[in-house]
């Protein structure tokens, strides 16, 4: 109905709803059947997300909207000589897959560096780095992302907390900066070379809301969580702000490219970015402009309340580039994360008792982002993962909401949410905050949880989605990529099963249901960028953005989630994205 120019929607709705109002919606329906489309898909299963028609065999796209969808003997009517049939032999179709918390840039650039998340112990990724320093020029930094200490087969020899020390890859890298991210970002690892650049040394203070790993000797191991870490990552910043513009201009380009490639290649159509700064959005403003975007972009500005106050007024930005990038939101951080014991709790870490973690950002820094917000029209999205963090975020939403009062819910957002106290469970939906969670997180995590938590507050607390989504509370989905890999239907196998290993699950009394899954994925995630009326459901006049897939994600075998794969991703209207048929029979 609407696959027109876009000036023409308002003007189309109100046309419907006239129609609604004088009973002529069989004429208006009649008129839309006889559109030709420019692309039609049959023979299917297209789960809409819409509750008013759940299930249909057949669509058709006319520009980047959708024009109808019915049977196949209805939308058949509307194949002309020019369009585009696409007959999808039986297979699941839904609607294109939204990634609701990740990194866009980061997601790219993490596929430019050496991965270490598949590494089973220190010595794998030792080894990755000799392998890099080979044949990396002297003087060059060697950068790299995913380990995880918790997740080798044994702590490295002479480990401090369990994280390796720097001697053994400072051996071998005498002549390289060497600087390695943790899997989820809250922690780092630098050799000596390194450190030596930042002039870290065991009289080095530790900054506010961060830690530097110490041996018994009291010199740094090579490892620093939370704000530790910019110790030397500025230094390795510096030296990337030394490359000129232009080169730089060409990687950052090169790793936005690698991201389109990433999520089509997983049928995300559309990315809620966690957080860029103001040059980042410049960039991407500058690709929507210019219609080179491949995926659509919902992005938040990560930048000092300095920064905010000087330039937010000019940065709210709304579909622009055909609905291709918006940015109405801000981002912040409250705490850190549990892998590396930097999530801030009300009560100390089972297996650091020393410690309840890391207050990353002070509370009035972080009301006063929130202030900003309201003053601009920005939505506020902070990251909490402990229950002391969520506490104080919900409270300087409770607070900002009372002492501005709207008839009509921000849609506020907490990302991650990961322990939550059981006391402020209800607050989310009472005070419409969003739970901007990731599925994959739970599964991925669960193997240390309980050492961090103890099992009664890892039961009480720990990714309640089915707790949440039953008090009434918005619950979306995502993978935090690049700190998980970005497939979507591992995030939604874990929502929908928690389980870690064959026969061993966590706590699976908060599973979600495989359609609360899929909405968390689609209309959720819409719904908690403000653009549940542009996509998130196949409907007519919604953007055209669908995923055909390989298997049905509402019928096959629980296993078979992970098995799944995009074979078409389409964005408006367009198929960007084909995959492999090795097998034509659905599943």
């Amino acid at each position: 109905l609407f696959g027109f120019c876009q000036p023409f929607s308002s003007l189309l709705r109100l046309l419907m709803f006239h129609c609604l109002a004088f009973g002529s919606f069989g004429l208006m329906a009649n008129a839309v059947l006889a559109q030709t489309a420019d692309v039609v898909l049959f023979n299917g299963k297209i789960v809409t997300m819409d509750r008013a028609k759940p299930e249909v065999t057949a669509i058709s796209i006319l520009g980047d909207r959708i024009l109808a969808i019915g049977s196949d003997q209805v939308i058949k009517k509307q194949i002309g000589t020019e369009t585009e049939v696409i007959d999808l032999e039986g297979r699941f179709v839904m609607p294109g897959l939204i990634e609701g918390h990740g990194h866009f840039v980061g997601l790219g650039q993490s596929l430019m560096m050496l991965d270490l998340a598949q590494a089973k112990s220190w010595d794998d990724i030792v080894q990755q780095v000799a392998d890099a320093a080979s044949v990396t020029p002297s003087g060059q930094w060697i950068v790299g992302r995913g380990w995880h200490q918790s997740k080798w087969d044994s702590p490295p020899a002479g480990s401090v907390e369990g994280y390796p020390t720097h001697e053994q890859i400072s051996q071998l890298t005498p002549n390289h900066p060497v600087l390695l991210t943790h899997a989820s970002g809250h922690a780092n690892f630098a050799n000596e070379y390194a450190m030596r650049l930042g002039q870290v040394d065991e009289n080095t203070p530790e900054p506010p809301g961060g830690e530097i790993l110490t041996n018994s000797a009291g010199k740094p191991i090579g490892v620093f969580r939370e704000t530790a870490q910019s110790l030397v990552t500025r230094v390795y910043q510096i030296d990337e702000r030394k490359k000129s513009p232009q080169q730089r201009a060409s990687e950052l380009r090169q790793a936005i490219e690698l991201a389109f490639d990433n999520c089509l290649e997983y049928g995300i159509t559309s990315f809620q970015d966690a957080g860029s700064s103001f040059e980042v959005v410049d960039f991407m403003r500058q690709l929507a402009v210019s219609n080179q975007m491949r995926v659509r972009v919902y992005m938040m500005i990560r930048e000092s309340n300095e920064g905010l106050e000087a330039k937010l007024a000019n940065y709210k930005t709304i579909g622009l580039g055909n609905d291709f990038f918006t940015v109405r939101a801000l981002k912040r951080s409250i705490d850190g994360a549990l892998g590396p014991h930097g999530a801030w709790l009300l009560a100390p870490y089972e297996d650091l008792p020393t410690s309840s973690g890391l207050n990353t950002a002070t509370v009035e820094s972080v009301r006063r982002t929130a202030e900003l917000a309201l003053e601009h029209d920005f939505q506020m999205c902070v990251h909490a993962i402990g229950d002391r963090a969520n506490r104080e975020v919900l409270d300087i939403y409770q607070a900002l909401f009372q002492e501005e009062p709207s008839g009509i819910s921000r849609r506020w957002r907490i990302e991650h949410a990961q322990h939550i106290d059981p006391a402020d469970l209800p607050r989310f939906a009472q005070l419409g905050v969003i739970a901007s969670m990731q599925g994959i997180h739970c599964t991925s995590d669960a193997i240390y949880v309980p050492q961090r938590l103890g099992m009664r507050r890892s039961q009480q607390g720990a990714y309640v989605w089915r707790s949440l989504i039953d008090s009434g509370a918005v619950v979306t989905n995502g993978t935090d990529a690049p700190v998980e890999p970005i497939n979507p239907f591992e995030s939604i196998y874990a929502s929908v099963t928690r389980r870690v290993a064959p026969g061993v699950t966590f706590f699976p009394e908060q599973s979600m249901t495989r359609i609360e899954a899929l909405r968390s994925y689609t209309i959720d995630c819409a719904y908690a960028a403000f653009e549940e009326t542009q996509k998130g459901s196949l409907v007519p006049g919604k953007l055209a953005d669908l995923v055909v897939l390989s298997h049905d994600l509402l019928e096959c075998p629980e296993e078979d989630i992970r098995q799944c794969r995009a074979i078409m991703t389409m964005v408006g209207g367009k198929l960007l994205f084909r995959g492999p048929v090795a097998d034509s029979t659905p599943k």
